[in-house]
């Protein structure tokens, strides 16, 4: 499952916004599907970019994750790296773009539904439900110290 941490709840947050914004939206084109997206957010690259370094491997995200060389490190890899390092793993990357992660469909709103690959409105509440679940566990994970909840000194009513 996907790291918890700030930057990827950001980024799946701002796919999500910019999905819903308009822009370019292609399930079959590398550069403009579900991962193309979030990879325009998190890399800076285009759609066209992508497109071109997704094109050195062969078939979708899923078959090009099984590809994956943690040695060679070729252009294709680095798109992966990036996505890797943002907290996301192997099946996660499958996961966002088929949109099937049974922890994720919980957290939609209304509850558990199975959405469609390419569909905008479903990407959109499968990138902000992901968000959701990732920053309610990063709220779990995060410890403040007892020194936060001392009790403050009682005010003596002779002040008053």
């Amino acid at each position: 499952m996907a790291q918890a941490n700030l930057p990827l709840i950001e980024a799946l947050r701002e796919t999500a916004n910019r999905l819903r914004g308009g822009v370019t939206y292609s399930w079959g084109h590398h550069g403009a599907c579900n991962c193309g997206i979030l990879l325009q957010v998190v890399s800076n690259f285009s759609k066209e970019e992508i497109v071109t370094y997704a094109h050195m491997g062969r078939g979708e995200w899923t078959e090009i994750v099984e590809e994956s060389c943690s040695v060679t490190y070729a252009p294709l890899y680095f798109l992966l790296q990036i996505l890797e390092q943002l907290g996301l793993t192997p099946s996660d990357i499958h996961n966002i773009e088929y949109l099937e992660d049974r922890e994720v469909l919980n957290h939609l709103p209304g509850g558990f539904r199975w959405l469609k690959r390419n569909i905008r409105e479903d990407v959109i509440d499968y990138f902000e439900a992901m968000a959701t679940m990732l920053e309610e566990k990063l709220l779990v994970s995060v410890r403040l110290p007892n020194e936060l909840f001392i009790q403050p000194l009682a005010i003596e009513e002779s002040f008053f």
